[in-house]
């Protein structure tokens, strides 16, 4: 059976978003791994062995394109409304939260924050499907 272990982003300044990663999640640097033409930087929390692996191409000076096929990683969090305020506190601009709903039913609750390159990142209350 495969086991998630990383997703990758390619980020245009390494410092800035490591900086991000730590301040909205947690995730600590647990390798770095420099190259000749670019580095990976593996990122992780106490939680969980997944990690973001932010990949920074030396020669890149422009923003990523990133697209229309990208959607979204998702975290969850044991308590949204205190995950929320803090990253506001840390001026990390998430949006507003919202509730979502299934033929009537609460299926969750979450907010979406955006990392220094744009990508987004949906933040969940944990329960239900989303433990």
């Amino acid at each position: 059976m495969a086991k998630p272990i990383h997703m990758m982003v390619r980020v245009l300044d390494e410092a800035r978003s490591v900086d991000f990663y730590r301040k909205a999640f947690g995730l600590e640097i647990s390798q770095r791994v420099d190259f000749p033409d670019f580095t990976l930087v593996y990122m992780k929390g106490e939680q969980s062995p997944f990690e973001v692996e932010l990949t920074i191409n030396k020669s890149r000076t422009e923003p990523y394109a990133l697209g229309d096929g990208y959607g979204h990683v998702a975290f969850v969090v044991e308590d949204l409304g205190t995950e929320h305020a803090r990253m506001q506190s840390a001026g990390l601009s998430p949006k507003d939260i919202k509730t979502m709903t299934h033929e009537g039913q609460p299926f969750g609750q979450f907010f979406f924050i955006e990392d220094p390159d744009g990508y987004k990142i949906e933040v969940l209350q944990r329960g239900g499907r989303f433990s």
